[in-house]
């Protein structure tokens, strides 16, 4: 069946290889690339982000190799609703986001497949790295390159309409088969960070958005450590760059416990204060091949983007997940998705709430 695709081209080898692949199986494709930012030279430039002018002239090159139609679609504005102020609001919440998570649900699998439907195209294909099988959302071979998580809030229908060319391919692959198809792009690095940040400074970014705000750091038992200039400079677990005053009793690090950003307050203490084994999550979506868990279904779940995995039991409650660890996971921050597996198959999400 020949179907009508838009191809999401955003400059880089795994999009175009992508786009290659699906023109070379008889469909008829239109790669598009996204106009991110109203002033795109704000952005990251080079190999240390995406979204950037010399991004799109990577992808209409890669358009011109492959013979397809190609477009600029601008969506600055979404974008910086969507995911520039979600994340901004995330971090003076006290809760630490994935802007790429949010860039997946909210730009290109919503705002662009809406377009794209209504302008009659069949389907959208990109080049994450995941599968889909049957409509269902699984893990890339390729360990270390797995998209599924960041994937993994995307709902039955949206999935139903995706098509990742790449689901069982190695980056190693992807790259031979961009250079054997003339695609310059073919060595081109990876992007990393967030493409919105132009120097990389996410503690300066906020803070020319939220101001300074100075509070205190204190230890479990509430004594005064150290001070800070402002709550959403940290995140649950982080080490470095604490700016403590005086040493634990122990001499061991410590590690930001919790973020109080109404008494604009942060907790430090051991790593082993980090450990949970109970966490909530809200806003859930079920898109896997299981029905809604409302008795405790045994299962893995993954905490980070690329974070270990965790054997557990999720269970549905009202509008919340309530999610037990077989073993304690530190550094669980609330904001951040908890995606659920049976074996490598997605089977839903929901955003971290709560933790302990």
């Amino acid at each position: 069946m020949r179907l009508r695709v838009l191809a999401a081209m955003s400059g880089g080898v795994d999009s175009a290889v992508a786009a290659a692949r699906i023109a070379e199986a008889g469909h008829d494709v239109t790669g598009v690339h996204l106009a991110l930012s109203a002033n795109p030279q704000s952005y990251r430039t080079g190999a240390r982000g995406c979204c950037t002018i010399e991004d799109a002239r990577d992808a209409r090159r890669a358009a011109d190799v492959i013979g397809i139609p190609f477009y600029v679609w601008d969506m600055a504005e979404r974008f910086h609703r969507d995911v520039v102020e979600d994340f901004v609001g995330e971090y003076a919440a006290g809760r630490t986001p994935n802007p790429c998570l949010r860039c997946n649900e909210k730009i290109k699998f919503e705002a662009v497949l809406e377009r794209a439907l209504a302008l009659g195209f069949d389907a959208v294909a990109t080049g994450h790295h995941a599968r889909i099988v049957d409509g269902v959302l699984s893990r890339s071979p390729d360990e270390g390159k797995d998209q599924s998580y960041v994937l993994g809030v995307l709902t039955r229908e949206q999935l139903a309409r995706a098509i990742f060319p790449l689901g069982d391919s190695t980056k190693a692959r992807v790259r031979e088969e961009a250079a054997r198809r003339g695609l310059m792009v073919a060595d081109k690095p990876d992007s990393h960070d967030v493409c919105f940040i132009a120097d990389g400074d996410t503690r300066g970014f906020l803070e020319r958005r939220l101001g300074a705000a100075q509070g205190p750091i204190v230890d479990e038992s509430g004594q005064v450590v150290g001070s800070h200039e402002g709550a959403y400079g940290f995140t649950v677990g982080q080490r470095k760059g604490l700016r403590i005053d005086r040493p634990a009793a122990d001499g061991r690090p410590r590690y930001v416990l919790s973020i109080e950003p109404v008494s604009n307050t942060i907790t430090v203490g051991p790593r082993s204060a980090l450990e949970v084994t109970a966490i909530v999550a809200e806003r859930p979506v079920w898109n896997g091949p299981v029905a809604e868990p409302y008795e405790p279904l045994a299962c893995t779940v993954q905490l980070r983007a690329h974070g270990e995995v965790y054997a557990c039991r999720a269970r549905l409650s009202g509008e919340e997940v309530h999610i037990t660890l077989d073993a304690p996971a530190t550094g669980v921050a609330a904001g951040q998705a908890a995606v659920l597996y049976l074996g490598d198959t997605v089977i839903g999400s929901a955003t971290i709430s709560t933790a302990a």
